[in-house]
C-alpha cells in the first residue's frame, strides 16, 4: 500500500476518534437535583458522570493521539 495512502487513512481514522472522544465525553454528564437535607434549603443542582463513557472517551482520545502521530511521521516521510 502507498505510504501517502496509509498515512491518510490513519489521519482519518484520528479524525474519527477525536470526534468519538468528544462525542463520548458530552454523552457522560447528566444533570442530577439533589434533595435538600433540612427543611428550608433549596435544593441543589450536580452533574452525574457514566464513568463508562468517560472510560471510551479516555481510550479513544489514546487512539486518536498515537494515529495522529503516526500518520503525521508516516505522511513527511513520504515526501
Amino acid at each position: 500500500m502507498n505510504s501517502k495512502i496509509l498515512a491518510a487513512v490513519e489521519l482519518f481514522i484520528a479524525l474519527l476518534a477525536g470526534v468519538g472522544c468528544v462525542w463520548s465525553w458530552r454523552a457522560a454528564a447528566s444533570p442530577a437535583t439533589i434533595e435538600p437535607v433540612i427543611a428550608g434549603e433549596p435544593a441543589r443542582a450536580s452533574v452525574n458522570y457514566d464513568p463508562s463513557l468517560l472510560s471510551l472517551s479516555l481510550v479513544l482520545a489514546m487512539i486518536a493521539g498515537v494515529l495522529l502521530v503516526l500518520g503525521i511521521g508516516r505522511w513527511r516521510r513520504s515526501h
